[in-house]
């Protein structure tokens, strides 16, 4: 029982942090990350960037990549605060029961 709420909160902080992610994550990750392939297309083939295939690439891959460390940055953050919520609800609970033990005796 002592994982349980732990488990729990855990899953509520997953649950939350996707649907922040889609909020306010998923538009963002993606404008920074085609800034920084623009960015690397344009060091590799000059500063005004022309629309050839490998640039596009460079580009797409590096908003994907952005999109997935956003997406990873609200998850994980999202997932550690509940479960450290759900950790504190554990400790006060067995913190209680031990008490009501130790009262009994």
């Amino acid at each position: 029982m002592k994982e349980r709420m732990t488990q729990k909160m855990t899953y509520l902080g997953v649950g939350v942090g996707l649907v922040l992610f889609a909020i306010y994550g998923l538009l963002p990750g993606s404008f920074i990350g085609g800034i920084a392939g623009l960015g690397v297309a344009g060091l590799l083939f000059g500063t005004p960037v022309e629309p050839g295939i490998l640039a596009r690439m460079i580009i797409a891959l590096s908003m994907l990549l952005g999109v997935m460390v956003s997406g990873l940055i609200f998850v994980t953050g999202s997932s550690a605060i509940g479960w450290a919520v759900g950790k504190l609800i554990d400790t006060i609970r067995t913190g209680k029961a031990a008490d009501a033990e130790s009262h009994k005796v």
